[in-house]
């Protein structure tokens, strides 16, 4: 028989009762996947203040600890050979409260935590991102300590990653205020892999992200950060460049009201209702979380107005002691003026050396382009001028979007757990922008054909051509956009933890139905469209990718995890005539179509091994390989009255990365760092020319990538911590492309064969900086959460078509700081005023430039035949009074004042 544990006495720091009546008890069990009771498991107890206790489990896997005062607290089980698992929100009342904890072994955590409790580390307890000693690859996981009181209470996902290493996130109207850009280790939006619990969420034409219409910081409760191709059961279309995995908030065993009102800078406001549940039904087997809310908001950019209502329901069920449905829903309604170009370099900073403002219309000699100066946060005006395509009516969008999901996660016995998550999403867009042209159906403004430098284009008079021998006519002054798709599909994978170790085998499908279109219209007449569109299409995607691997468990301190992925994709495109955008007016009838199609593959090897050298230091080193779909633009082509099939379809591009590093944690300092190097075959890269605003794709040449990236937080004193991250990459141009010679000049043939160039060493893969750096000061303790944070990125280089370092973008630092004050306990728990500054030092710099000049090109002789060369050009682009520049927002302050409330327990 063996003896009861010991019951931990908790110091009165960690809501000590001071009087027995009062006093509860915690107690309960820690088990593996097959049932097994885990002695000496560490088991630890944290009050909201931060404070906290740790006992261990006794031979039959048992711990109690006494002496608790009635409230919530997070409880952390972790054992040698297995992962931790995090309970939030524990309710512990008078009569106390139990709890048992079943842990994975190796297996990834359902939630985001540190290791602090493992390792006794105060500095893991206060780390707002920190990496975890079992992962394999480079990974950050962003607390929802993180998400909650140091970044913007109006902030998307891409600005919850901001601070990361290794990454960087802009976005010219305001934080939370559009859409925003996240990059990390040279890679852009469209090269890695974004999931919302699991489920991969995309476009359907390029595997990019939109963030301002999914998943805002009110529906997220952490994030997990992979900087990795992953393992073979990372699922998605692009997970050669990373994962972002964000994580919905977890469900409190208490019941919690929360009212918040945030309000400040560009007439930005939220409201937000948020209400918890807690246990209820009959066994209290049921739990819920509801969030509303509306942002409505001006912008830092002119007129660049946004308005967002959004609600999101998360619904659990017990269905059994071994089965667990969950459900999810998220319903967006968005709805914005942001126009489908950026303010220029004149409009901005009015005339500069190097770049003239003047028009070069033909009838508008010596006059100023509109708006020449206007400041550096023009965008649009008002209907002061309807005359101008600048004016905010004729430039809006209109977003809805909706995600859903059910998961059923069942434990079978014998070792065995099935997960299968059903899904569905929709995205639907509509949008409507003006073109860089007066809006009129006059022919002249004041006896003039020209008004403001520009030219006067009646808006509801046809600009004809002849395209593939037939008559085609296009409205001048605006376009008519759709982009919509509804997904459907699951996830699903079978786990069995033995003695060796733990198999995972799994599958995710997604089938998808896409409508896009985008007509000439005329905004002066109910904006009416053109015949024929500039393309209109409609698809059908299927994605497969089953996968399976094998955590091979060699002793406690040892794992090694082979696994291998297989990438299916199928497309089915049927495309309406057009004007000659994209494949030709065929016969001229908007209703005729042609239809085309093709399919990919890719096999996907991985591996990687995680040694503990310590309990509290490890090693691992990874090797993997990703893939990417190319764009749905492969089969934008003239293809005659009869339709040409694609000759070769591209294959999915590839990527191999190998990288490895070190996680450790100290009592006061946490410390990991990785090096990496990827190697990156030809992919598709685009840019979006100032006169159509739509993104031209082309064939890159390979890159290879070297990097490496530490990180660290050290705890001070009392509460205080330093957080540091930085890391230093070196993206270049590698390998080859073939060139055809210059049409026209002597010797070149429609047989000549064609050259190839290989890529000059130094050539910089665009908005890859040279080195990131994040400093980060935050004082944690009792109500006070205050924190300062400062991102320095380095010099990044910009391109111009297919040509690279086009442009030099100067070093930016961005600064942001937040203060809250948070009631944590009784019956108003979670009332909090707080306060965050976004730009704090105002800075102004630019972040990124759309170049409207031609690059200077270079001719080359090969055997007396002319070719141009792909590579190198005379110098960089020269600056332009129209390049389309992006800047820093100013700075700009929210303050929040969040009611809470808790009815009284019984």
């Amino acid at each position: 028989m063996h003896a009861a544990p010991a019951a931990a006495q908790p110091h009165a720091g960690i809501g000590h009762a001071h009087g027995a009546q009062n006093a509860g008890v915690l107690q309960g069990t820690v088990s593996d996947a097959k049932g097994g009771l885990i002695a000496k498991a560490s088991v630890t107890v944290r009050d909201a203040n931060g404070h906290s206790k740790t006992v261990t489990t006794d031979a039959e896997g048992h711990f109690v600890i006494n002496g608790l005062a009635p409230g919530a607290y997070t409880i952390v089980a972790v054992a040698p050979g297995f992962s931790a698992v995090i309970k939030n929100g524990v309710g512990v009342s008078d009569s106390g409260a139990q709890v048992a904890f079943t842990l994975p072994i190796g297996a990834a955590t359902t939630d985001v935590t540190v290791d602090a409790d493992q390792t006794h580390s105060v500095a893991a307890a206060l780390a707002p991102m920190d990496a975890l000693l079992s992962e394999t690859s480079a990974r950050t996981e962003i607390t929802s300590t993180m998400i909650k009181n140091f970044m913007s209470p109006v902030a998307d996902f891409g600005e919850a990653v901001e601070m990361a290493p290794g990454t960087f996130t802009t976005n010219g109207n305001g934080v939370g205020l559009g859409q925003s850009s996240t990059y990390f280790r040279g890679f852009p939006d469209g090269d890695y892999d974004i999931d919302f619990d699991g489920i991969p969420f995309y476009d359907t034409n390029t595997p990019t992200h939109h963030s301002w219409a999914f998943f805002p910081a009110q529906f997220l409760g952490g994030i997990d950060f992979d900087r990795s191709p992953g393992t073979a059961s990372t699922i998605g279309p692009t997970p050669f460049g990373g994962s972002i995995h964000l994580l919905s908030k977890e469900l409190s065993p208490l019941q919690n009201v929360r009212a918040t009102f945030s309000g400040g800078s560009f007439n930005t406001y939220l409201y937000d209702a948020e209400y918890d549940s807690g246990a209820f039904g009959p066994g209290g087997k049921f739990n819920t979380s509801i969030d509303v809310h509306h942002l409505q908001s001006h912008g830092y950019q002119s007129l660049n107005n946004q308005t967002r209502n959004a609600g999101a329901i998360k619904l659990q069920y017990q269905l059994s002691p071994s089965t667990t449905l969950t459900g999810f829903s998220g319903v967006i309604w968005l709805d914005a003026n942001t126009p489908n170009f950026n303010a220029t370099r004149c409009q901005m900073y009015g005339v500069g050396a190097g770049y003239s403002c003047l028009s070069t219309v033909s009838g508008a000699t010596n006059v100023l382009l509109p708006y020449t100066g206007a400041g550096i946060n023009f965008l649009l005006t008002n209907n002061s001028d309807p005359l101008l395509y600048l004016d905010d009516q004729y430039n809006f969008y209109h977003v809805p979007t909706d995600f859903e999901y059910v998961q059923v996660h069942s434990d079978l016995g014998k070792g065995f757990t099935f997960d299968i998550k059903p899904y569905t999403y929709n995205y639907d867009n509509s949008e409507y922008y003006a073109k860089a042209t007066t809006i009129t159906d006059a022919t002249t403004i004041n006896g003039s054909k020209t008004y403001m430098g520009l030219k006067i284009a009646p808006c509801d008079v046809d600009a004809v051509s002849t395209v593939q021998g037939i008559s085609v006519g296009i409205y001048p002054c605006a376009v008519d956009k759709y982009n919509s798709y509804r997904k459907y599909g699951e996830t699903s994978q079978l786990s069995q933890v033995s003695k060796y170790g733990i198999l995972r085998a799994g599958m995710w499908y997604e089938w998808a139905n896409t409508n896009r279109r985008q007509y000439p219209s005329d905004p002066t007449n109910n904006r009416v469209d053109s015949p024929l569109p500039n393309f209109s299409e409609t698809y059908v995607t299927d994605s497969y990718q089953p996968f399976a691997e094998y955590e091979f468990h060699l002793g406690s301190k040892f794992t090694v995890t082979p696994g291998i992925k297989f990438a299916y994709y199928t497309i089915g495109t049927k495309q309406f005539a057009d004007n000659g955008g994209k494949i030709g007016p065929l016969n001229g009838n908007p209703s005729t179509f042609i239809t085309n199609g093709g399919s990919y593959f890719a096999t996907l090897p991985s591996g990687s091994v995680n040694y503990r050298i310590k309990n509290n230091w490890s090693v691992y080193f990874q090797g993997a390989t990703g893939s990417v779909v190319p764009p749905s633009a492969v089969f934008d082509f003239n293809q005659g009255t009869d339709g040409v099939p694609v000759a070769t379809l591209p294959q999915q591009q590839k990527n191999l990365t190998y990288q490895g590093g070190t996680v450790v944690k100290l009592k006061r300092v946490t410390f990991d760092a990785d090096v990496f190097r990827i190697h990156f075959d030809n992919t598709y890269s685009s840019f979006t020319p100032i006169s159509t605003g739509e993104p031209v794709y082309f064939l890159t040449p390979s890159t290879n990538t070297t990097g490496f990236e530490a990180e660290s937080n050290i705890y001070l004193i009392s509460g205080l911590s330093l957080y540091l991250n930085g890391s230093y990459d070196n993206a270049v141009y590698s390998g080859t492309l073939n060139q055809s010679c210059t049409s026209g000049t002597a010797g070149c043939a429609s047989t000549t064969a064609q050259y190839t160039f290989t890529a000059p060493s130094g050539q910089h893969v665009a908005q890859a900086p040279s080195d990131i750096e994040t400093e980060g000061l935050t004082y944690q303790h009792k109500s006070w959460d205050i924190g300062i944070f400062n991102k320095r990125v380095g010099m990044e280089y910009e391109d111009n078509g297919q040509y690279h370092n086009q442009y030099t973008v100067a070093p930016f630092t961005l600064t942001n700081a937040n203060i809250n004050y948070t009631i944590r306990e009784g019956r108003y728990a979670n009332t909090k005023l707080a306060v965050s500054f976004n730009n704090l030092f105002n800075s102004s710099n630019i972040t990124s430039v759309a170049l409207a000049g031609k690059p200077v090109t270079e001719n080359v002789a090969v055997n007396g035949i002319t070719y141009t060369d792909p590579f190198n050009t005379n110098g960089q682009t020269p600056i332009n009074g129209q390049d389309a520049v992006s800047i820093l927002p100013a700075r700009s302050i929210m303050l929040s004042v969040v009611f809470g409330f808790s009815p009284k327990s019984h």
